[in-house]
């Protein structure tokens, strides 16, 4: 394969697509995500079938417990998918949408509207279910997409696409508005990465070296996250049912995702009282492993002792790093310095502690008395999510539809001309 030409092709496509796409109705793109819910349903048996084969060379190659589930594709999780296209495909339009609009003292009407962004590429690894998410939303959004996922779910991705542009055919759309990467050549990555003029923005997801290196080859604006390292906070004034609870749901309900935390910050008032010792009571009765600072370690004398590199690692796994603090300031402290912008969460039934907190720590997601798995696109509403972002440009946390626009302004007049005495109209008035 001439993989440059094969990569320009593809990009080429995706513009005349994504131009197409941009003039559609809302009404037009919410049925053919329909449409794609409904193929996916009907193609179950076909996805599983591919499915099947990733997961038997998963076990082959011996990738971990936690890469293998995100693998795995069953009934439920393709019911899911499905379910997934159909909120987005409720979402309001955010084509079209006027973010501000007002009139100028010289008669001149200016409104600032929601656009598609035009071609997006999705580089993602394992997880097979991202195929119809990140369709779903371009698709939304009035985006083409590009979808480069990682070889070992290349069977499923290709059931999938496939599927994806089949609902798009029978809707009288450019099937070229949704394409799969079908090369496994890494030097695809690249050479799209460099497609300025014709790629719009790319978007990784998967494992930091993964980012870091679409990040170092690209000449296409990038929104990322490199780690979730997300923090609990348990404050002096936590209840302690909460924090107990929560703590033990932020680190087990799904270990091996972004939003599941990775350390706990533990006030020493809510340690000396005992919270501490059952806070990692209950989370070594869940199998968890603690690595703590020596206060933890005297609060729980089954915890391992925790070095500097515990603080800002990602396990992805039942291991969790845990630490005393004077307050809540050093609290902050402390998850600023370590974190990675990502999540993080209190546990206080304090009002001005949660406040503090809030305006304190500098991540996409800051959460109160809630587990840290809730930062997420569907539990948002936003139907699913493309991507969690920890950047600050362009877009920030769980994106949806409306992160994948960008805006123009749009001037109406009736014959103004610069330089010429304006219209007297002194009071600008705000266009609703």
């Amino acid at each position: 394969m001439d993989v440059p030409q094969y990569c320009l092709d593809l990009a080429r496509k995706a513009q005349k697509a994504s131009r197409q796409l941009a003039t559609a109705s809302g009404a037009l793109r919410a049925g053919i995500i329909e449409r794609v819910a409904d193929e996916i349903l009907a193609g179950a048996d076909r996805i599983k079938q591919q499915n099947s084969k990733d997961l038997d060379a998963a076990q082959t190659a011996g990738l971990s417990p936690a890469m293998v589930d995100r693998l795995r594709l069953d009934d439920k999780r393709i019911q899911a998918m499905a379910e997934s296209l159909r909120c987005i495909a409720e979402q309001t339009d955010p084509v079209g949408q006027v973010i501000e609009g007002y009139v100028r003292p010289n008669g001149l009407k200016l409104s600032k509207v929601r656009v598609p962004l035009g071609v997006v590429l999705i580089i993602f690894e394992s997880r097979p279910n991202v195929t119809s998410d990140a369709a779903g939303l371009c698709i939304k959004s009035g985006n083409a997409v590009i979808l480069r996922g990682g070889k070992e779910a290349v069977h499923s991705n290709q059931a999938i696409a496939g599927l994806i542009r089949d609902g798009l055919a029978k809707s009288d759309v450019n099937p070229d508005t949704v394409q799969l990467v079908e090369t496994t050549d890494r030097a695809a990555v690249g050479e799209l990465l460099r497609l300025e003029g014709l790629i719009d923005l790319a978007i990784p997801r998967g494992g930091e070296s993964l980012i870091r290196a679409v990040v170092e080859q690209a000449h296409i604006p990038v929104i990322k996250h490199y780690t979730g390292n997300c923090h609990v906070y348990v404050d002096a004034a936590a209840d302690d049912r909460m924090a107990i609870d929560l703590c033990v749901n932020a680190k087990t309900q799904r270990p091996g995702v972004c939003n599941a935390a990775e350390t706990i910050v533990v006030h020493r008032d809510a340690a000396k009282r005992g919270l501490l010792g059952r806070v990692c009571e209950a989370l070594a009765a869940k199998g968890v492993q603690v690595r703590g600072d020596d206060a933890t370690r005297q609060a729980f004398p089954d915890a391992a002792m925790a070095d500097d590199s515990d603080w800002s690692a990602e396990y992805l796994d039942l291991v969790v790093a845990v630490r005393v603090v004077d307050s809540i300031n050093d609290a902050i402290g402390h998850i600023n310095q370590y974190g990675s912008k990502h999540t993080d969460a209190i546990i206080t039934e304090s009002l001005a502690a949660s406040e503090r907190f809030i305006a304190g720590v500098d991540s996409a997601n800051v959460m109160v008395n809630c587990s840290t798995r809730f930062s997420d696109g569907g539990e948002y509403g936003l139907g699913a999510e493309i991507g969690i972002s920890t950047d600050k440009l362009h877009s920030r946390g769980p994106m949806g539809a409306a992160d994948l626009t960008t805006y123009k302004w749009v001037v109406r007049g009736n014959g103004q001309a610069r330089g010429v005495a304006d219209t007297p109209n002194p009071e600008p008035i705000v266009v609703t």
